[in-house]
């Protein structure tokens, strides 16, 4: 009886800098389809809230989806600053999460990503490049909201990368993004970077810059909840099909999500 053959080694990451690209990229376009969709939608359903929030919806969960798709094989497609925190935090004893200084690197990227995004769509509707948002999205119901939606989507990423289901992220994650625009208050922003790019239009999908704090902070303590539920029910990462460890670092192939947003 023959002995088992090894399983074989993790593939290398990309160079950071393409995988920061990568992140900018992702992020920068999901901003823009976040803020885009929300304009379009207020020019074509005008008045019709829910109809509005609907169309701004479908088109962040197929952006997400794609961008996703195109993306996890360069850098993971985090697009979420506490996604990679969290990468970092749950693969710190294993080694196999991200390097500390590559998660500052692509929180970096996604940010400037963020605000960029917001800044192309305020653009392509002809509008000045940065204007200031007047909604206000601060009160405790609604940090609850942002808490929720982010620990259900850090559970989510972890839980694929963690039973060797990555190739279902695209999917997954879109759905999750989708179900928690509804079922939220806060519309499942669940994205420090996203949050802080919308903070640049005043549009449909805009925050006042003085709510960025307190949903930051909600999706910050959404993160550890999120991580301790991963932590829980998936103590260990399972061996992919082909053999090798599914490591969040590398395997991670999901996002930072990050409706846009009505009220």
């Amino acid at each position: 009886m023959s002995a088992p053959r090894p399983a074989p080694p993790a593939p290398a990451r990309p160079a950071l800098a393409r995988r920061a690209l990568a992140e900018f990229t992702g992020t920068g376009l999901l901003v823009a389809v976040v803020v885009g969709s929300g304009i379009m939608a207020v020019r074509l359903s005008p008045g019709a809230a829910g109809l509005e929030l609907l169309e701004n919806s479908l088109a962040t969960v197929a952006g997400l989806a794609v961008i996703i798709a195109v993306l996890a094989p360069v850098s993971g497609a985090h697009l979420n600053p506490v996604v990679s925190a969290a990468d970092w935090a749950l693969g710190r004893r294993s080694g196999a999460g991200l390097p500390g200084r590559d998660a500052a690197v692509y929180a970096a990227a996604q940010l400037a990503g963020g605000i960029g995004g917001a800044v192309l769509a305020n653009l392509m509707f002809a509008l000045p490049a940065v204007t200031r948002s007047a909604t206000v999205r601060s009160a405790p119901h609604l940090w609850l909201g942002e808490v929720v939606a982010t620990a259900g989507l850090v559970l989510v990423v972890f839980a694929l990368a963690r039973s060797g289901r990555g190739t279902l992220a695209p999917a997954a994650v879109a759905g999750w993004v989708g179900a928690a625009y509804w079922a939220t208050s806060s519309t499942s922003f669940a994205n420090p970077a996203v949050t802080i790019g919308r903070a640049f239009t005043g549009t449909f999908a805009g925050i006042a810059p003085a709510s960025v704090p307190g949903f930051v902070a909600a999706q910050a303590a959404g993160a550890v909840v999120g991580a301790a539920l991963v932590l829980v029910l998936y103590p260990a990462p399972r061996p992919a099909a082909g053999g090798g460890p599914v490591t969040a670092g590398r395997e991670t192939a999901a996002a930072g999500a990050v409706p846009a947003a009505g009220a």
